[in-house]
């Protein structure tokens, strides 16, 4: 395993005042990979503008991935969907440091050439990776690139990282819970490796729960919602999944005096579906796709009913949004539920008529939703995309005291 050097060479950006690339490895299995990314993008604008120029790369689906891998990932959406049991299978079966050993020289090898060919077009300061299974082709970037520019690892699974996180030969793993640490430490990573600073959210989530029903009112009204009614938030992540159109449809037909707002993300179908619904649900109910503000959904809601995803309990508790959770994927959201519920920032509800319970017992007990809303708030870690971007950017020898700095220049 090889350390980064205190000091990168000197590179052609920082000594033109131009940005510094990075390169962020993504892929778009779920939505939480490349939101996760853009967040600590734009929280590196923040803290440094105009320093840094974060280069988006979807090495298994994107343009360059091999057909491969493009049609493995393909499969991600439809089988957490439709059949969650086999992506179980397939997490637990691969959940083992011989078999990524077996994929990463294998399968995982096909995602190596387009980090290649990133670095080599774009001369990167760091390759920061944030799905677990790209940790191969980060290290043959970080291999390809200048001496001394980092491989970083941004673990997006909130409490159960598979094996896949925790490879060995990147040069700093960031975590963002102290479960993960643990496990993680487990495995070798000791405390100038592993570091635990939360997931990185959006700063559009950052500003908190609303300040009072006024506000909060304001706020429906501009996104064509009561601003006195009692508003119940269904959400299945970019891929739309968990049975939202049965459990919106249950909800407005068991319980009275509550509006639907259902967030489908890409699932099309789903999008047709509940349009359907809503036509006949005297405008009760309100349809979205994939939304640019969900921050603002989030904070109008009352409560908010999902499966387990890390990235919608990130959001939702940054916006101190209380959560209704109701499934989880098999495998890498593993303990979320327990996590949230521990917290008192939500409540499981696995059942359709569990649901319906639950969303009666809030919109008739106002003070147990201020209760959890407030759990919610303290469990959120607001400032995880500016730890994260400050762990960087001191990774490649930039100061944030100093205006003027650049990464060092080394001997070759």
């Amino acid at each position: 395993m090889r350390s980064p050097s205190p000091t990168l060479g000197p590179h052609p950006g920082g000594r033109s005042g131009g940005r510094l690339p990075i390169v962020f490895l993504i892929a778009d299995t779920g939505g939480g990979h490349r939101a996760a990314a853009r967040a600590v993008g734009e929280a590196l604008e923040d803290a440094y503008p105009g320093r840094f120029e974060p280069v988006l790369l979807d090495p298994l689906g994107g343009p360059g991935a091999s057909r491969l891998l493009k049609m493995i990932t393909g499969l991600y959406g439809p089988s957490i969907r439709l059949a969650p049991w086999t992506w179980g299978a397939v997490y637990y079966g691969a959940d083992s440091k011989l078999a990524m050993a077996i994929l990463r020289n294998t399968i995982f090898r096909l995602a190596e050439r387009p980090v290649i060919d990133a670095v080599d077009s774009h001369d990167p300061v760091a390759v920061v990776s944030f799905h677990p299974l790209v940790g191969n082709a980060a290290i043959a970037g970080r291999s390809r690139a200048r001496v001394g520019t980092p491989a970083i690892t941004v673990v997006t699974d909130l409490i159960t990282p598979h094996a896949a996180w925790r490879y060995q030969r990147v040069d700093t793993l960031v975590v963002p819970s102290a479960s993960v640490r643990w496990q993680c430490h487990l495995d070798g990573f000791g405390a100038d490796r592993c570091h635990e600073l939360g997931l990185p959210v959006s700063a559009s989530f950052t500003r908190g729960p609303v300040r009072g029903g006024a506000e909060r009112a304001g706020l429906r009204r501009r996104l064509g919602l009561g601003p006195d009614r009692f508003i119940v938030l269904m959400t299945g992540g970019g891929e739309g999944s968990g049975g939202l159109a049965r459990r919106a449809a249950a909800v407005l037909r068991k319980v009275d005096n509550v509006d639907v707002v259902a967030i489908c993300g890409r699932n099309q179908r789903l999008q047709a579906r509940l349009e359907r619904l809503a036509h006949r649900s005297g405008d009760r109910l309100h349809v979205q796709g994939f939304v640019e503000n969900m921050a603002d959904w989030l904070r109008a809601a009352d409560v908010v009913v999902s499966k387990a995803g890390p990235g919608t309990i990130a959001e939702a508790t940054a916006c101190g949004a209380p959560l209704l959770l109701t499934s989880h994927v098999p495998g890498q959201e593993k303990g979320n539920t327990e996590f949230v519920v521990g917290a008192g920032a939500g409540a499981h509800a696995p059942r359709i008529d569990d649901l319906v319970r639950e969303v009666q017992r809030l919109h008739d007990d106002q003070a147990a939703v201020e209760a959890m809303r407030a759990a919610a708030t303290r469990l959120s870690r607001p400032r995880a995309a500016g730890d994260i971007a400050e762990l960087i950017a001191a990774s490649v020898g930039m100061d944030l005291s100093d205006d003027d700095s650049y990464p060092a220049a080394a001997e070759i």
